[in-house]
């Protein structure tokens, strides 16, 4: 089955250097979660703060049983720091 992955922000130098617009199609087997894509891609779990299943939140507890779809789009930002907080 086919999924699309799109990681934001930091997360974009896991993907192949010919990746246009931090986004890439992956074939992946029936079962794949998004922590199993993650890991496929060496993408640190930890640096995965939002992740998102076609715009649905997927808690971090569940990205290992979370069962990926044939067409899924699988999204995930860095955790974000900075702002003035005065």
């Amino acid at each position: 089955m086919k999924i699309t992955v799109k990681l934001f922000a930091l997360l974009g130098q896991y993907l192949p250097p010919d990746t246009k617009n931090n986004t890439i199609e992956l074939d992946v087997d029936e079962g794949a979660t998004p922590a199993a894509i993650f890991a496929r891609l060496n993408v640190p779990p930890e640096n995965c703060h939002l992740v998102l299943v076609n715009g649905v939140f997927v808690a971090p507890g569940q990205r290992a049983s979370h069962l990926l779809k044939n067409k899924d789009a699988l999204a995930a930002w860095p955790p974000v720091a900075g702002g003035n907080t005065t």
